[in-house]
């Protein structure tokens, strides 16, 4: 196939989006750098940054007290929930934060386990982060509950839904499943997955992290019950961010302290939090919404997200056959022409990743490297020496991929 059949991206949208993000400027060894570690942390556009500086230079304070800086405070958190919660598809009553998506995980894992035992199943999936394995794991030490594991397709890249669905026949407690794999970019129907494990009595909780930074999320739509997922991954900062179905959360026996609110959905958030990372990333939500027109900050992401979606799809199609003719690489997980994130990972012969991924960034092509947490997916891959991980954000533009694909073939030569 060629790799320059698929349709070009709008050079305006482009523009403006690469125009926001200062990190665009830095140059390494004489080269523009191109940021393709975004599956790991991507950049951060400008307006996220002011709002962040803005909130800590006049209006920083503890929240629910009787001066202007703490109303104000409480204004920006409330106004931070309603814009994850248009990004999300949820009410601001079910959006909660924390330090990051592990964090959160481990506290609801907690809150869930304290009415669950011997005899209660929790399924997980070969296919996720280990930060949606470890939490239900850690339940399994505490409260004697059983853990099921849905196996993973190594040839596909793909879960194995024949046993995922005999699994959910057996009635567990939870399922937990991501909507994307941050290591091959495999997109799994959520959709399918929480309507099987309501037939069967199960909630339904979601590692949207690689998700939501690639298609935009209706939780309503999904049926979860709980989906949990990171601003950093989406041009905000270092914070995570939980949905949970009001009517659940308001009843979840959650580790808290006894003055603490006990209405959703502070009751499950923990000591202060970060405010200045709330207000970011509530700007980073406001930066997508900005780059399209609509009567709504939703319909706004709506138009942003389909135009992100084709260029993505074309970034990743370049990307893909692009690496698949360079001699000994090789690539992972599902072709573009399946569900997937502009994500994809590959070896090349001979070379570890790390030393594949170190060579590159000398070519100002900053690349992750390893297992990126997500351990179980190399380790049934058979590839010892790790991964390399190449992810298109919403910044990377078709020269970027272009300058990848033909460094990864430099290296191939030598």
């Amino acid at each position: 196939m060629d790799i320059l059949t698929s349709p070009r991206p709008t050079s305006a949208f482009v523009a403006k989006v690469r125009s926001a993000f200062p990190a665009l400027e830095r140059r390494h060894q004489g080269y523009p750098v191109a940021y393709f570690d975004g599956p790991g942390g991507t950049q951060v556009p400008q307006s996220v940054v002011d709002a962040m500086a803005d909130y800590l230079l006049h209006h920083n304070a503890n929240t629910h007290w009787q001066y202007p800086t703490s109303a104000e405070t409480d204004a920006l958190i409330a106004s931070s929930r309603r814009a994850l919660a248009d990004l999300l598809g949820a009410r601001p009553t079910e959006i909660a934060f924390g330090a990051n998506m592990t964090t959160l995980t481990f506290h609801l894992s907690r809150a869930l386990g304290r009415s669950w035992g011997r005899g209660d199943t929790i399924v997980v999936t070969e296919l996720d982060h280990h930060a949606n394995i470890a939490p239900w794991r850690a339940l399994e030490r505490e409260r004697g509950v059983t853990i099921a594991t849905v196996p993973l397709i190594p040839r596909t890249g793909q879960l194995d839904w024949e046993r995922l669905e005999a699994l959910l026949e057996a009635r567990p407690k939870l399922l937990a499943i991501g909507a994307a794999s941050n290591a091959l970019g495999t997109v799994n129907d959520i959709r399918r997955a929480s309507e099987l494990a309501r037939q069967h009595g199960a909630m339904t909780f979601v590692d949207a992290v690689h998700y939501v930074p690639h298609h935009l999320t209706d939780v309503r739509a999904l049926g979860c019950d709980f989906l949990a997922c990171s601003a950093y991954k989406f041009c905000g900062p270092h914070i995570g961010v939980l949905f949970a179905r009001e009517e659940i959360l308001q009843q979840l026996d959650v580790p808290k302290l006894a003055p603490a609110p006990d209405t959703a959905p502070e009751r499950i958030e923990t000591g202060t939090l970060n405010h200045e990372g709330i207000v970011g990333a509530a700007a980073a939500v406001d930066f997508f919404a900005s780059l399209s027109q609509g009567s709504t900050r939703r319909d706004r992401l709506v138009q942003t997200y389909q135009e992100l979606h084709v260029r993505g799809r074309a970034l990743v199609e370049r990307l893909w056959f692009g690496l698949q003719e360079i001699r000994g690489v090789t690539v992972y997980g599902p072709a573009p022409d399946l569900p997937r994130t502009p994500t994809v990972a590959f070896t090349l012969a001979g070379q570890p990743a790390d030393a594949v991924a170190h060579r590159l960034a000398g070519l100002a092509l900053f690349v992750s490297s390893g297992d990126f947490y997500a351990a179980t997916v190399v380790e049934r891959l058979g590839v010892a020496e790790g991964l390399v991980r190449v992810g298109c954000a919403c910044y990377t533009s078709e020269e970027e991929v272009e300058r990848l694909v033909q460094g990864v073939r430099s290296l191939s030569r030598e």
